[in-house]
This record gives structure tokens, C-alpha cells and sequence, in this order.
């Protein structure tokens, strides 16, 4: 088993900070991230900055695979449950609270360890947000309620004809984001993939070190369905039961998510358990490809292929070799 190694210093030297470093470590669901980050975050002495879509939401915790109660007592997770599942979240108002935090773990000469598989969200941060209008809720709401009556195929189907550029990059079932891209164009008259162009998310607002994780894919598979496994052994369908009584709508955004939405279909007798499970599972395999075509299309990622053998340590010592080294050279640059 390789060491984690012992840094010599695990703050940032006021030279470092003015570099503005940030470590990120993304890589699809179930490739554990988590663990490792957390292994890492203690060698440095710093915390974890989820980026994580679905984390946001109070009270989800099973189906989003939150870091345990002790996991937090080790180290400290940020930007987890910071809204109520029937509240509208985004990149934009992401974005600003993670560089808040960001701000504040350079003031303690800490190192932003930035974690998770919302590789928008981690664009965003990065890289900045285009000049879209922003949320009307008057407007999303109507496309909501159309996408309910109508299908969202048929809203898909809509923005193929407005906006073919953006459709292309979207998957016909992410339907925050066709939504997202429809009410763009009604707003402004523009579509949304001229704005994101003309942008080019090409700000540097941060000197930054990407890590993807990543295994073979038949390795990835088995871990999906084992932590759905787990899920459902801990209270997932507990969960989802208890968010429904509290009122929360199968139609919003948080319940749509992988596992409540395919539970909460169960609960209304539209399948039997066995079958929730298997579209669960094949949901999820899906999720993590979509992943995998979003990471591999952003610039920039170092990747490391974990061994089915291979340790949470092992790992995280690469990762560290990694950020030893990325540091190093931006402690020598003039």
C-alpha cells in the first residue's frame, strides 16, 4: 500500500495565495471521489467544496450520498444543504457562494478542495457565466407546467427547432436544462448556445489543478449497484415517503433526481420494487456515461485510472503527488 505522504507545511504561503490555486477532483457517480477527497483534505488540512447539483437539497441525503455525520466531524463539507428540495437552485448562485468560501479558506491560508460530479457547476466556477438573462420565474414556471401537459419530448422537440446547437449538447430527458435553454431564447430572442459562445467560458479566475478519476467501466458498474444497494438498505424509499408527505411534488427539479424519482413512481404504484430497482440501476449506468461525455470534452483534466485492488489511500496519495506538485510550480513561478 503506497504512504500518504507528510507535507512539511499544510497552509498556503502568502506567495501561494496570490496565485489563487484550487484543486478540483471530479469523475462520475460511484468512482469514489468522496473518500478520497477526504483523505486528501486531511493531509492539507483544509476542506471539502461540494459541487454537486444534487447535494444542495435539504433532507435528501440517502439518494444524493452525503458524507456521513463522521466523515463531516473529520472534515468540514460546504455547499451541501443549502436549499429546500422545492427551492430553485443554479450555477449562477453556485457559483457566488463557492467563491465565498473559496475567499474565506485563502484568508486562513487553507487550500479550496473543490469535489464532485456537476461538471457545470465546476465550469461555472472556473471559468465564469455567460451573459444569458437570468431566471424569470413566471417563465419557468409556464414551461414547467407545458413540459407536465404536453411531455417534455414535445419541449425538446421545440428547442431542436430554435436552438439545434444547444439541443445537440443537451440529453432530451435533462430537462432543467432544455428549460433553462427555452426560456433563454423567450426571453432574449437569442439562443442560448450564441451566448455561450460568444463567452467561451474562457475566464481564469483561479490557478487550477483538475483531477478526474475514473475505473474500467465494468468495475464503475458494480459499485453503482452496490451503493444503490446500500441505498435502499438505509432508507432511501424512508426518505422519499417522508419527502412526499412533507409536500414536495414528484414534478420538481430535486425529486426528479436518479432514485427519488424512480422510488417515488414506486410509491405511487406505477411498478413493483423489482422494477424500480432495475430502472434505478440502468438510470444511473446512463447518468455516469452523460458524465463521462461532458468530462471528457473539458480541457484540462489530469486523469488517474483507479484498479479495482487498489486502496481509498493508494489513491489519494496520487492525488496528493498530484497537488504537491502543481503547487510546487506555482510556489516558483515570478
Amino acid at each position: 500500500m503506497m504512504a500518504i505522504p507528510v507535507r512539511a507545511t499544510r497552509r498556503l504561503s502568502e506567495r501561494l495565495v496570490c496565485h489563487k490555486p484550487v484543486v478540483v477532483i471530479m469523475g462520475p457517480t460511484a468512482v469514489g471521489k468522496s473518500r478520497v477527497a477526504v483523505e486528501v483534505a486531511k493531509v492539507f488540512d483544509t476542506e471539502v467544496l461540494t459541487a454537486d447539483s444534487r447535494q444542495v437539497y435539504r433532507g435528501m441525503d440517502v439518494g444524493t450520498d452525503k458524507p456521513s455525520r463522521e466523515e463531516r466531524q473529520v472534515v468540514p463539507h460546504r455547499l451541501i444543504d443549502l436549499v429546500n428540495p422545492d427551492e430553485s437552485f443554479n450555477a449562477g448562485l453556485y457559483r457566488r457562494q463557492a467563491i465565498d468560501e473559496i475567499d474565506r479558506l485563502y484568508r486562513d491560508s487553507c487550500l479550496p478542495l473543490v469535489v464532485g460530479g456537476t461538471g457545470f457547476y465546476v465550469r461555472t466556477l472556473l471559468n465564469g457565466l455567460c451573459a444569458a438573462p437570468q431566471a424569470d420565474p413566471d417563465v419557468r414556471e409556464a414551461l414547467w407546467r407545458e413540459a407536465k401537459d404536453q411531455g417534455y419530448d414535445r419541449l425538446y422537440s421545440r428547442l431542436v427547432e430554435v436552438d439545434p446547437v444547444a439541443a445537440a449538447r443537451l440529453h432530451p430527458r435533462d430537462e432543467s436544462k432544455v428549460i433553462r435553454a427555452l426560456e433563454v431564447f423567450q426571453l432574449s430572442g437569442r439562443r442560448m448556445s450564441e451566448f455561450q459562445q460568444e463567452h467561451g467560458f474562457a475566464e481564469q479566475s483561479f490557478s487550477a489543478l483538475i483531477i478526474g478519476l475514473n475505473r474500467d467501466r465494468a468495475a464503475l458498474y458494480r459499485r453503482i449497484e452496490e451503493r444503490i444497494d446500500w441505498q435502499l438498505a438505509h432508507g432511501l424509499i424512508e426518505e422519499t415517503r417522508q419527502l412526499l408527505a412533507q409536500g414536495y411534488q414528484r414534478t420538481s427539479a430535486a425529486m426528479k433526481g436518479l432514485g427519488y424519482r424512480q422510488v417515488a413512481e414506486h410509491l405511487a404504484g406505477e411498478y413493483d420494487g423489482a422494477e424500480m430497482v432495475r430502472r434505478f440501476k440502468r438510470d444511473t449506468r446512463h447518468f455516469s456515461k452523460r458524465q463521462m461525455t461532458w468530462f471528457r470534452k473539458e480541457p484540462g483534466i489530469q486523469w488517474l485510472m483507479i484498479e479495482e485492488s487498489e486502496t481509498v489511500q493508494h489513491t489519494a496519495a496520487r492525488v496528493i503527488g498530484l497537488v504537491d506538485r502543481f503547487l510546487t510550480t506555482l510556489e516558483g513561478r515570478e
